[in-house]
């Protein structure tokens, strides 16, 4: 197998570049060849990826965080290029959902067998009309008015980040006037939140989508309606474990296609990443990516 190993050596504030020698071995036990790219820059990051991909690279694996998981997912979409994801960020979401270990040595490890062993998978991934793909979970509201503080802080590093920023979005909160429809239904509702999952994850392991499944060809809606301050404290704690979909406040769906708008000047992030201001639109792509998961179907 071809593959290519893209280090993003800003990852995890430097972790990846600490650990992409022993990512690189491990990957070497396994597998018989192996280049390896390590781009400065975003926009450097973007080029290799495309590069690798037109030259029909059979597999990318990249040591990162979900920054790099989403340019990678970007370039592998609706290809034959295998991506493979060793988790070396903040958040680690894709990985986590993927159910690859925490500690990179190890992913590698699995990433190096499932390759070697050809155990792909062929996963759903979210489209914007007019934008990009991805992976995870498209949020905004107060979720993303979570992201652009966590964007904007240099500490603490790891999920504490998202605490914290949760904590001083909570002192600015605002309901805005919702409108959510799929192809069967249609919401509409003072809302504190929406998130648009084709995986569980965002923001370093909360569950906010917990039945969402990258192999259903659905998304799945969560929306937080109106709550006070009071009412989102009590919720946030049973957001890590997935329980906050029972709350009277918040409401689920499932569906193939949806549409997101709201009239509180709401940011779209996806798979962290800032996307634009609502009205968005969102169809599930069934299929659209090959991967390597710790358990390939």
């Amino acid at each position: 197998m071809r593959a290519a190993l893209v280090v993003c050596p800003a990852s995890g504030l430097g972790a990846a570049a600490r650990v992409a020698g022993s990512v690189s071995a491990a990957l070497r036990e396994s597998l018989d060849s192996l280049d390896q790219y390590v781009p400065q820059s975003a926009a450097e990051t973007d080029a290799v990826l495309k590069k690798l991909v037109d030259a029909g690279t059979e597999a990318v694996v990249v040591l990162g965080g979900d920054g790099a998981a989403h340019a990678a997912v970007q370039a592998c979409a609706e290809t034959e290029t295998v991506l493979a994801i060793v988790p070396a960020g903040t958040g680690n979401d894709l990985a986590r959902a993927l159910g690859l270990p925490k500690d990179p040595v190890e992913a590698a490890r699995v990433v190096a067998t499932g390759l070697a062993g050809d155990r792909r998978k062929r996963i759903d991934l979210g489209k914007v009309e007019g934008g990009g793909w991805f992976a995870t979970v498209l949020c905004a509201g107060f979720d993303s008015a979570v992201n652009e503080r966590v964007n904007r802080m240099s500490w603490p590093w790891g999920p504490r980040r998202y605490d914290i920023a949760i904590v001083a979005e909570l002192a600015a909160l605002k309901q805005a006037r919702l409108i959510v429809r799929t192809e069967s239904e249609t919401l509409e509702l003072a809302a504190n939140s929406v998130a648009i999952g084709n995986t569980p994850y965002y923001g370093g392991g909360i569950p906010v989508c917990p039945k969402a499944d990258p192999a259903d060809g659905t998304l799945d809606v969560t929306v937080v309606g109106k709550a006070s301050r009071r009412d989102l404290v009590r919720i946030l704690p049973s957001l890590r474990t997935g329980a906050h979909i029972d709350h009277p406040a918040v409401s689920t769906l499932r569906a193939k296609s949806v549409s997101v708008a709201a009239d509180g000047g709401w940011i779209g992030y996806a798979d962290g990443e800032r996307v634009g201001p609502l009205p968005l639109e969102i169809r599930c792509a069934p299929g659209a990516i090959n991967v390597i998961a710790a358990q390939a179907s």
